[in-house]
């Protein structure tokens, strides 16, 4: 309620003295790490007018690296300096919240782009084409694909460079995507980085078609989303008065029914409050990929350049699902037994239908793709055990999970054919016996994926299916369960078809990546891994990241 206050303060100052608009307080070293990567994607988008193209490549790399390694740091340094605990508040005027589980997801987010970062850059994979390297994203976006304006950009060695700062700001919009504190600070960030992603879906140089058509989806289905979130917004307004969740927790709960006199009459509608929070959900439950808001995720995931959909699946589920714990812990607990039963029923339908529908996929992409949507759900489970425990155990698995993704997907990017990548299941066949290393890297993935022990996979879903038990939901862990046993069975199926089966004549070749693809794998591999291996100083650091300022 301080938030609405202040705002009340602000007009009332500025009606006693006209011409004076106070300037707002802006805690601008605690926002430093959103401050700088949007600032290194503006200065990005100036060398894209600037800097000559034969210096654009190595200039926005080096840029992006530096701006992610240093809002990393300046997270690492919040957390150093109590802000994650003890000094815990509310920034911004009350839009952002700078608190545990704002600095742990923040800092995934940083490392997990900085990784992903590596996959865009990579120009080392296709044949070099009129002399000039070639990477995954088209030469001339705009160029019809397949016509003379694209096969010139080709002759002429072209790079959409514009990629890197258009991830950047993509990464600006999911840092304050999960701090977000008011819901209109939260619809902003949304379209901060679902817009980048849009165009970034829409750049593969390989199948262009299918990935313009991506783009579209995501795009269409990515509006009415967004259009519904906002709708959502505008009725939660209406029943209490505020954008802010420390005021919307508090009308709920019955603590300030007289705000505002003006608006009393028309507060505290509990039609505008259930069907605002539904909305709400659903506009976040999109951007996680659950079911039955999952559709889009199988076609983009497929159709965009797979560096992009490694970014995206990693990256987006984490901003997604801070956000929505935000909302649930912070905004709504006081409507628990109404939103409860219905994530039950999201969770358990997500997790059954994404395990299920994958057994049918032969292509890989969109095996990954419905692997994503399961994994949505045993997330939900965490989230739903309402608890302390539950929070830590969401953030260590989407900590794990990403890099895992990550890394499945830029192995993705090495095993191709003359028509770029081979996603088709039946062409990995016998990829064991042609190039072992990268058949078991994958299979270590595959295995995360799965949950088995010593992995991440598995220490990740022991943590929430624990939070969940010990909330009272153990039906909903006996569901979470079956959909893995059900998983693997997919999982197990690749590696088989990797070491057992017999490689084809035809079959397609594993490129040899630069440094820049194998550092990305190598550190999937490490952090999959030492979160299987030495859980424990993670989820004690997840713990303490678990508590929500309000």
């Amino acid at each position: 309620m301080s938030s609405v206050a202040s705002v009340h303060s602000l007009w009332t100052v500025a009606a006693d003295t006209p011409g004076k608009i106070p300037a707002p307080h802006i805690e601008y070293a605690q926002l430093s790490p959103t401050l700088i990567v949007l600032g290194a994607a503006v200065i990005g988008i100036v060398i894209e007018a600037f800097v000559p193209r034969r210096h654009r490549y190595s200039s926005q790399l080096l840029l992006a690296l530096v701006a992610l390694a240093a809002a990393f740091a300046a997270v690492i340094g919040l957390a150093a300096g109590g802000f994650g605990s003890a000094k815990a508040h509310i920034a911004a005027m009350g839009a952002l919240a700078v608190d545990g589980p704002a600095l742990f997801l923040q800092g995934t987010i940083l490392l997990v782009s900085l990784v992903a970062v590596f996959t865009f850059a990579e120009r080392r994979l296709d044949p070099a084409a009129h002399g000039h390297h070639v990477d995954s994203f088209a030469p001339q976006p705009a160029a019809v694909p397949g016509g003379a304006a694209e096969q010139a950009a080709v002759k002429a060695g072209f790079t959409t460079t514009e990629v890197f700062p258009i991830a950047l700001f993509a990464v600006g919009g999911m840092l304050v995507f999960p701090a977000a504190n008011d819901l209109l600070t939260l619809f902003i960030a949304l379209e901060v980085f679902s817009l980048p992603l849009y165009i970034l879906c829409a750049l593969a140089r390989r199948q262009r078609l299918l990935s313009q058509e991506a783009a579209v989806k995501y795009f269409l289905l990515g509006a009415f989303s967004s259009a519904f979130l906002l709708f959502g917004v505008a009725l939660l307004y209406g029943y209490a008065g505020t954008v802010t969740y420390a005021g919307i927790a508090e009308v709920i709960s019955d603590g300030a029914k007289q705000i505002d006199p003006a608006l009393a009459g028309a507060m505290g509608n509990d039609a505008l409050l259930l069907i605002g929070a539904a909305l709400v959900l659903m506009g976040l439950l999109f951007k996680v990929g659950a079911v039955p808001f999952h559709m889009w995720t199988p076609d983009v995931y497929q159709g965009a350049p797979t560096p992009v959909t490694g970014f995206m699946a990693a990256a987006t589920k984490v901003a997604a699902f801070g956000a929505l714990l935000r909302l649930l812990y912070v905004v709504l607990p006081g409507m628990r037994w109404d939103w409860q039963p219905v994530m039950w029923g999201v969770a358990i339908i997500t997790m059954l239908g994404g395990a299920i529908v994958a057994i049918t996929q032969t292509d890989i992409k969109r095996l990954l793709a419905y692997s994503s949507i399961a994994h949505a759900g045993f997330i939900l489970a965490g989230v739903i055990a309402t608890s302390e425990e539950g929070i830590s155990s969401v953030l260590f698995y989407l900590g794990a999970y990403s890099f895992v993704t990550l890394g499945a997907f830029a192995v993705v990017t090495l095993v191709r054919d003359a028509g770029g990548e081979a996603t088709q299941l039946s062409k990995w066949a016998g990829l064991g016996r042609r190039s072992p290393l990268v058949a078991a890297v994958f299979a270590v993935f595959l295995l995360a994926f799965a949950g088995i022990p010593l992995t991440s996979g598995f220490a990740g879903k022991f943590a929430v299916f624990k939070a969940a038990a010990q909330s009272g939901a153990g039906w909903l862990v006996v569901v979470g369960v079956l959909s893995s046993a059900i998983a693997a069975f997919f999982y197990i199926r690749v590696i088989v078809l990797m070491f057992f089966n017999e490689p084809k004549a035809d079959g397609p070749t594993v490129a040899v990546p630069s440094p820049l693809t194998t550092t990305a794998i190598a550190i999937g591999v490490a952090v999959t891994l030492v979160l299987g291996l030495a859980p424990q100083y993670f989820l004690d650091l997840a713990g303490q990241a678990g508590v929500f300022v309000r």
